[in-house]
């Protein structure tokens, strides 16, 4: 039970890794706020995890409003009387999940949205959720990257330089906020199969869904994609005490990828 008595909050934990995430961190002892914008999905993992003997609770909350996040924060410290750990989960390329673009298709109102999502949204998620931990000496900030944004395998240039700016944000948090016993890293996620890719493979045979992610695992060099359950261990690692000198770490998770910081 390596969360026992510990609070958390994962930020787009109704599918895919963050309901990884979500699930093994019951299942270590925590009690969680499934945060999402799909509420009917959080509600579905919330019955899971209470089914398996767990507590849970289900806000919907897109992060990049502001006013959203500090509801799901107060329903939280509401529900479970503290905040220790904060995984910032949600974001995405609303619309077109992982299809390359260009600068000159990219309209202003596209960057900013996804640039909200990834990035103003963990900025916004943490400033909630930092004062409760420092009240209580300690806390636990777990940030998505994204390989993309030292290696990106397509032009999606609003996307990965929200993820770019995620690294920044960690380094910049954790030096603050290492002083008051708040440890902030970030996970930089290689090719997983998760609903990220729904949009793309919409149209396509179950054959050709298969086809297509044999081809994107080829690229690492494990051979394959990640499944949403490998990104829950990386990330219970990092908000454990068994990473108790870890911060102001960026950890890829990619399956060999990059294979050097230049590749």
């Amino acid at each position: 039970m390596l969360l026992e008595n510990r609070v958390a909050i994962v930020t787009g934990g109704a599918k895919g890794m963050g309901r990884a995430i979500c699930e093994r961190f019951a299942k270590e002892g925590a009690r969680v706020t499934i945060a999402d914008v799909d509420v009917a999905a959080a509600e579905e993992a919330k019955r899971a995890i209470e089914d398996a003997g767990g507590q849970a609770l289900a806000v919907k909350c897109d992060v990049s409003k502001s006013d959203q996040v500090k509801a799901m924060v107060e329903a939280t410290v509401t529900a479970f009387g503290k905040l220790d750990i904060l995984v910032n989960n949600a974001g995405g390329v609303i619309g077109k999940q992982g299809q390359p673009t260009n600068l000159n298709a990219l309209t202003e109102e596209d960057w900013d949205r996804v640039v909200d999502i990834n990035l103003k949204g963990i900025f916004l998620c943490s400033r909630e959720a930092v004062p409760h931990m420092k009240a209580n000496g300690y806390g636990k900030i777990i940030n998505f990257s994204s390989l993309g944004a030292i290696s990106p395998p397509d032009a999606i240039p609003h996307y990965h330089a929200a993820k770019s700016g995620v690294v920044g944000l960690t380094y910049d948090m954790a030096a603050e906020l290492g002083p008051h016993n708040i440890y902030v890293n970030a996970i930089m996620p290689g090719p997983f199969r998760t609903p990220f890719f729904d949009e793309v493979v919409v149209s396509k045979s179950q054959e050709e869904i298969d086809a297509f992610f044999a081809g994107m695992g080829k690229v690492s060099p494990l051979g394959r994609m990640g499944e949403p359950e490998e990104m829950a261990g990386p990330v219970l690692f990092l908000a454990s005490d068994m990473s108790s000198f870890v911060t102001g770490a960026i950890l890829p998770v990619s399956g060999g990828l990059p294979l050097s910081p230049t590749s």
